[in-house]
C-alpha cells in the first residue's frame, strides 16, 4: 500500500454510514482508496450509495484535514491497519466484516494469532474472578495471547492477570484508542500498550458510545481461535461476543456456573447447547490445539530461501535499516537488494516501514546454512 493511501482509509473511517461492506463496494468499482474519497457525490448516486452516507462523505471531504490526522496519530504513537497491510491480523481479516481500518496503540505480534477471547460479566463474582485468574494463568503460561473488551469484571481480571504474569494481551475498545472506558482502567490500559495493544475501529476522538461495543465484539472474536465465557446471564452483553465467535467458526467454551447465582445461566447455557465444559485449562488448550505453541511457532520462523535472503536477514532486526545501508552492510547490488526485498516482503519475511526502511517481521533461526 502506498504510504498516501493511508489518509484516505483514516479518512473513510471518520464516515457515518460507510462501514466495511460500502466502503469494499467502493474499492471493487474506483479500484483504489484515492479515487474512491474523491468521487463525485452524482456519480455515487448512480452507483447506489444512499443520500445520506454522500452527505457524509462530503461533509468529512471538507471537514477534516487528513494530513493532520495523520501527524496528531504519529504524535500519540497511534498506528493504523488496512486491509491492505501486511501485518492486518489474519484471523480477523478473515472474518465476514473485518474492519477496514485499524487503530492500535501497542504493538501486534505474529503470535498473537494464537490467541484467546476471554469474556463475561461486569458484575464479576469472586468465582469468576478466580476462575478467571485461574485459567488465564494457564494460558499466559502456555503462549497463548489474550483478548479482550477493558470492561470491568471479568474483562478487567483477564487483562489484569496477563499483565501480572508477564503474557501478552490486547484490549478491543468501543471508543478511539486514546480514549479510555471505563476511566478507572486508564492505569491497566498502559499496562497492556506495553504487553501488547489497544486496538478500535473507531477513529480518533470516538467516545464510548452504547451503540460502540456491541460492533466492537466482533473483533474480540475475530482476532481469537475461540471464545471463553466465564461468568454472566445468560442475557449478558458478553453473549454477543459468543454469537459472533458462532457466525465466524470459531470455538466457544464455557465454565459451568453456580445453578445457585443468575450469573451462571449464561455458561450453564451455553453448555447444554454445545459450548466446550471447561474446568482446566488443558481443556482449552486440547480444544484449540494449542498444546504444542512453541514448536508451531518455530515451524513458522523465517527460513531464507537462498543464498541473498540469508544475507540480507543478517542485517535486519526490529530496527529500520535503510536499503541504502543495507547495500554497505551486504556487498550486494541495488538491483538485487529491490528485488529480494520486494519477495521478501510478499512472502511476509520483512516489511518496509517508510522511507525505504526495513525491518524484520518474524523471528528469525540463526542457525540457517544456504549452500
Amino acid at each position: 500500500m502506498r504510504q498516501k493511501d493511508l489518509q484516505f482509509w483514516i479518512g473513510f473511517s471518520k464516515v457515518p454510514g460507510i462501514g466495511p461492506v460500502r466502503l469494499r463496494a467502493l474499492l471493487d468499482y474506483y479500484g483504489d482508496v484515492e479515487t474512491a474519497w474523491g468521487a463525485n457525490p452524482g456519480e455515487l448516486r448512480a452507483i447506489g450509495l444512499d443520500k445520506r452516507s454522500i452527505e457524509n462523505l462530503v461533509k468529512v471531504r471538507h471537514s477534516v484535514d487528513l494530513e493532520a490526522e495523520m501527524e496528531t496519530l504519529d504524535q500519540l504513537r497511534i498506528s493504523v491497519l488496512t486491509w491492505e497491510s501486511p501485518n492486518y491480523p489474519k484471523l480477523l481479516k478473515n472474518i465476514p466484516d473485518p474492519p477496514a481500518v485499524l487503530y492500535v496503540r501497542g504493538q501486534l505480534n505474529p503470535q498473537d494469532e494464537w490467541a484467546v477471547g476471554v469474556v463475561g460479566t461486569r458484575q464479576a463474582t469472586t468465582y469468576g474472578k478466580e476462575s478467571t485468574r485461574l485459567l488465564v494463568s494457564g494460558l499466559v503460561s502456555n503462549g497463548v495471547t489474550i483478548v479482550s473488551g477493558l470492561a470491568y469484571g471479568i474483562d478487567t481480571q483477564a487483562h489484569k492477570t496477563t499483565v501480572e504474569q508477564k503474557g501478552r494481551t490486547i484490549a478491543v475498545l468501543g471508543s478511539s484508542v486514546e480514549i479510555i472506558y471505563p476511566p478507572e482502567n486508564r492505569k491497566l490500559a498502559e499496562a497492556v500498550v506495553e504487553n501488547g495493544a489497544l486496538v478500535s475501529e473507531y477513529p480518533l476522538g470516538t467516545k464510548p458510545e452504547g451503540g460502540n461495543f456491541p460492533r466492537r465484539n466482533r473483533i474480540i472474536s475475530g482476532l481469537s481461535l475461540g471464545i471463553l465465557f466465564v461468568e454472566g446471564n445468560y442475557k449478558s452483553g458478553a453473549r454477543i461476543t459468543v454469537d459472533y465467535a458462532l457466525d465466524q467458526g470459531r470455538e466457544v467454551m464455557a465454565v459451568p456456573g453456580s445453578i445457585l447465582h443468575k450469573n451462571g445461566s449464561g455458561a450453564n447455557h451455553l453448555i447444554q447447547n454445545g459450548a466446550k465444559l471447561v474446568t482446566s485449562v488443558e481443556d482449552i488448550l486440547e480444544e484449540l490445539n494449542l498444546t504444542m505453541i512453541s514448536q508451531q511457532a518455530e515451524a513458522r520462523a523465517i527460513i531464507p530461501d537462498n543464498a541473498i535472503e540469508a544475507t540480507l536477514l543478517k542485517q535486519l532486526s526490529t530496527e529500520p535499516v535503510h536499503v541504502d545501508e543495507l547495500g554497505r552492510l551486504s556487498g550486494l547490488s541495488a538491483s538485487e537488494i529491490a528485488s529480494t526485498l520486494t519477495m521478501m516482503e510478499l512472502k511476509g519475511m520483512v516489511r518496509q516501514v517508510g522511507g525505504m526502511t526495513y525491518i524484520i517481521a518474524r523471528e528469525t533461526p540463526t542457525n540457517y546454512i544456504i549452500d
